[in-house]
């Protein structure tokens, strides 16, 4: 019979936080499925309204990721996968990655090529209602629709990010960003072709790919180096996170303990691992460790299923 982990439940202030993002992320979610229909209509043959197209359909990537976490978090471990089911958003995760750098890199080197060969884009005109309207100004405002719910989500998703330190949501955010940023470039190419600058089209299309690319990279490695356990890390600094020594510090704080080390990985947004303790002496050692156990539970709400670990020497 295997040992089943522990289950888990979010405090109470992270929980209200985890709801409202849920409800976010399926906003952003709804956004993103009009803005890749309004897109793909006033698309054309403009290269970067094609990298436009492809990097909003991306988007949506993180947040399906964020959700499928959200869902997963709450079935609680069993005989088959004793440790939860906490790690499904980074499977989820590195997929999308994978999705979003081999995307970015097609659309970078057919952009690049069309550059390479001063292929002219040309934004066409349309009869609506007795009227000439040339193209570029659907695709315009197609572009300014794209940009503004992805700055205004990002915005409210980033404070979420930190309270819950869940990465998927911070990349999502992060991703919101390059959203806007891309939509005004899309905006200076359409505008460079009606001024006659040909090749701004395949410019801005670059530069939207460099960013697709730029985002599935950073997002394959921080989700590699999850799976394989690197040392927590601050969401926004990147650095160490400081809980690690802070636990060593709070359990070096026992009277009956000589020295201590920890080892904590990421599992989505909690840290579970070892606290290596070495005590002064033997004596009543399961009621200590119990005491061990409840000063770290006690230091960090992201801190689950950490186990106290006696040993002769930490060295």
């Amino acid at each position: 019979m295997n040992a089943v982990g522990v289950d888990y439940d979010l405090p109470p202030k992270q929980a209200r936080a985890l709801r409202k993002a849920r409800r976010i992320e399926w906003t952003t979610i709804g956004f993103l499925a009009s803005i890749v229909v309004v897109m793909g209509l006033t698309m054309g043959s403009s290269q970067t309204m094609k990298a436009m197209w492809l990097e909003d359909i991306l988007s949506l990537v993180p947040s399906c990721a964020f959700l499928v976490g959200a869902h997963y978090r709450g079935k609680k471990p069993n005989e088959t996968f004793p440790y939860g089911y906490r790690r499904a958003v980074l499977v989820a995760f590195m997929c999308g990655a994978v999705a979003l750098l081999g995307f970015g890199i097609l659309i970078l080197l057919d952009s690049a090529l069309k550059l390479i060969r001063a292929e002219h884009a040309s934004v066409q005109t349309a009869e609506f209602f007795g009227h000439t309207i040339w193209m570029g100004w659907p695709m315009i405002a197609a572009l300014v629709y794209s940009a503004i719910p992805p700055w205004v989500l990002g915005h409210m998703k980033k404070p979420l990010a930190a309270e819950l330190h869940d990465k998927a949501l911070h990349v999502s955010a992060e991703l919101n960003k390059g959203d806007w940023l891309s939509g005004i470039a899309g905006v200076a190419g359409i505008l460079g072709i009606a001024i006659g600058w040909w090749w701004m089209d395949s410019a801005a299309a670059i530069f939207i790919s460099i960013e697709i690319v730029k985002d599935g990279w950073q997002n394959l490695r921080n989700s590699i180096a999850q799976l394989m356990n690197k040392r927590p890390s601050d969401i926004e600094s990147k650095q160490e996170d400081p809980v690690i020594d802070q636990l060593q510090k709070a359990i070096e704080q026992l009277a009956w303990v000589r020295r201590a080390r920890v080892r904590l990985r990421e599992d989505g947004d909690v840290l579970t691992g070892e606290v290596f303790i070495e005590p002064h002496d033997d004596r009543d050692l399961v009621e200590r460790l119990h005491e061990a156990r409840d000063a770290a539970l006690a230091l960090d709400w992201r801190l689950h299923d950490v186990s106290m670990v006696p040993v002769r020497s930490v060295d």
